[in-house]
């Protein structure tokens, strides 16, 4: 089976319809199901009274039987699957939903449109759905700063990664990635709570995103309009960055873009002195957003151009 030609046209529509509303006040989205399995594991296994060494060792327990039987379902719809352009497409459909290239850039668009009229509040408000630090007090230049940092960020988590397994593993490969993603974007924090439990869900979240995210960023620098410089700056700033990923991405957006990220913020209640990336460019605002967004389409329409050559060459 082509699978680069699924992944092709599945990315397609994604960015054609997203998931769309009538279909998830239906069945809902595999995301969401991931999650009740994760948070019915962490309700049963992640107890206040147990020890750090036995939290962690749950959350351990629970990464492996969840991803074992995601890894056990996934291979077992791979043999069902029949071959040629019934198959292909029914990967399409099973992959569509775990891209999210539509949501991204449309939660991202939500927060420029308000910003661009000045309107703080609603800003605020659109910004909290894709940043988890606290938006209340944020001023305009602080919320353009996390709208873009997570758009750079989510490219990467939303797009590159999904694809990069496909086309390595095959629909398992998406599956098994996209489970590893959401269980670190619900218990991967290191507060409290989750520091114990959710490590190794962490620690395996940063391994599988390694590469994607150094496969953003360059590819983010080649659709720049000053490659080298770009290149330059992201190799000297991107490891300055607290998550070991994230900074690959964001450097190379914002040298993109002429602006500012990552830098001093307040992040559940602490504030941090985490140092610039590009720390010549100026601050972000609502304008650099819709940059971004341009900045975005276009990485889209790369990556789009990379899996239909894929698909020529599996065809030859």
């Amino acid at each position: 089976m082509n699978f680069c030609l699924s992944l092709l046209i599945a990315l397609c529509l994604d960015r054609l319809f997203g998931w769309p509303e009538f279909i998830f006040r239906r069945f809902s989205h595999p995301v969401v199901g991931f999650g009740h399995l994760i948070s019915l594991f962490e309700s049963k296994l992640n107890k206040s009274t147990w020890s750090s060494g036995i939290r962690k060792a749950t959350g351990v327990f629970s990464l492996f039987f969840l991803l074992t039987s995601f890894a056990a379902l996934s291979f077992l719809i791979v043999l069902v699957i029949p071959e040629g352009p019934i198959g292909v497409l029914a990967t399409s459909f099973l992959v569509w939903p775990l891209i999210a290239a539509k949501s991204l850039a449309d939660h991202v668009a939500a927060v420029a449109e308000p910003l661009k009229a000045n309107d703080l509040p609603e800003a605020r408000q659109a910004v909290s759905m894709i940043v988890g630090r606290n938006s209340n007090q944020l001023g305009s230049n602080d919320i353009a700063r996390a709208a873009l940092e997570s758009l750079a960020e989510n490219t990467s988590d939303g797009v590159t990664a999904p694809l990069f397994w496909g086309v390595l593993l095959g629909f398992p490969g998406v599956l098994i990635y996209k489970f590893v993603n959401t269980a670190d974007s619900m218990i991967g924090y290191k507060n409290k709570r989750y520091r114990d439990f959710g490590w190794a869900s962490a620690r395996l979240d940063d391994l599988v995103n390694y590469i994607p995210a150094r496969l953003t960023s360059f590819m983010y620098a080649m659709i720049s309009r000053n490659t080298l410089k770009v290149l330059r700056i992201t190799f000297r700033d991107a490891s300055q960055h607290r998550s070991p990923n994230a900074g690959w991405p964001e450097t190379s957006v914002a040298a993109s873009i002429g602006v500012k990220l990552s830098g001093p913020r307040i992040y559940e209640g602490v504030k941090t002195n985490d140092p610039w990336l590009n720390n010549d460019g100026r601050d972000p605002t609502g304008s650099d957003l819709f940059s971004g967004l341009k900045l975005f389409d276009r990485f889209l329409w790369a990556i789009t151009f990379l899996l239909l050559l894929c698909s020529i060459i599996s065809f030859l």
